[in-house]
C-alpha cells in the first residue's frame, strides 16, 4: 500500500476530487492548510501591496493499493497542473498496514 499526500491549489480540489473519484479512488482526507513557497512576488490591489508569501493550499492524503498509485498520481498531476508556479507538490511513502476499526480487518482489502 501508498500513501500519497498532496499540497495543490484550491482553486483545482474540485476537478482533482472528480477525477480521483472516475477513476476509482473513492476516499481520501483534506485539510486547508498555509505554506511558504517560491511564488515570492506580491499582489497590488487598489494601490496597496499584498504579500503572497503565505500560500493557501489544499493538502490530499490518500492511501491506495499498491496497483492504483499510478494512476492516482497521474490523476493529480494531470488536473492540478496549471503550468504556473504554485502548482504543488506529491509525496509518496510506504503503508506498512491498514486496519478497517469497525471489523478488525486489515490488509489492502480494508481500502476497499
Amino acid at each position: 500500500m501508498k500513501k500519497i499526500e498532496a499540497i495543490i491549489r484550491k482553486s483545482k480540489y474540485s476537478e482533482v476530487r472528480d477525477a480521483l473519484h472516475e477513476v476509482g479512488v473513492n476516499f481520501f482526507s483534506y485539510w486547508d492548510v498555509t505554506g511558504l513557497g517560491n511564488e515570492k512576488e506580491g499582489h497590488v490591489y487598489r494601490g496597496v501591496s499584498y504579500s503572497t508569501s503565505d500560500i493557501q493550499r489544499r493538502y490530499l492524503s490518500i492511501v491506495v493499493n499498491d496497483d492504483f498509485e499510478e494512476i492516482t498520481i497521474d490523476t493529480i498531476l494531470r488536473v492540478a497542473r496549471t503550468g504556473d508556479v504554485g502548482d504543488g507538490k506529491i509525496f509518496v511513502s510506504d503503508v506498512k498496514e491498514c486496519y478497517r476499526i469497525r471489523t478488525g480487518q486489515k490488509g489492502g482489502d480494508t481500502l476497499r
